[in-house]
């Protein structure tokens, strides 16, 4: 996992706000590399200890292309960058994905993992917008469907 990044107004940016979105505004962007390293961490805070999560010969046997990352720690890490961006603006009131491909994890090196946040939707009235989260490896979109909804 990378460094937390720190908040913009603490870099003179202005904190985000719902009057100036528009739908199809980016508004964060974000790469995630995740080693080996990362998923004995996650598998120690969460608790799941899958063998598919850290051993080669086990992911193979069950038809596996090889080790993957969790699906909850590309769940957590993809919504990251909302976060990051809204830097205590507003908060995250509903979020759900969709798993649709993995994310193989090699023995050594990383896997990066993309995340693009785009604004989707704006209800004005409950200050409220959609962010919908692209998150990618290899070129391939590893969750569907992930939206979350942020209150201003």
């Amino acid at each position: 996992m990378s460094a937390p990044q720190s908040p913009p107004w603490l870099l003179g940016e202005k904190m985000p706000e719902l009057s100036s979105l528009e739908v199809g505004q980016v508004v964060a962007e974000r790469d995630f590399p995740i080693t080996r390293d990362s998923l004995v961490r996650y598998a120690g805070a969460s608790g799941d200890f899958n063998p598919i999560h850290y051993r080669d010969d086990v992911a193979k046997q069950v038809g596996l292309p090889g080790v993957l990352a969790h699906g909850m720690l590309t769940m957590g890490i993809s919504i990251q960058p909302v976060i990051s961006w809204l830097s205590g603006s507003g908060e995250v009131v509903d979020y759900s994905v969709r798993f649709t491909k993995p994310v193989v994890v090699p023995a050594s090196g990383e896997a990066l993992v993309n995340v693009v946040a785009t604004v989707a939707a704006l209800d004005e009235e409950n200050s409220k917008a959609r962010i919908d989260l692209t998150t990618t490896f290899e070129g391939n979109t590893v969750l569907g469907k992930a939206q979350a909804w942020v209150q201003f």
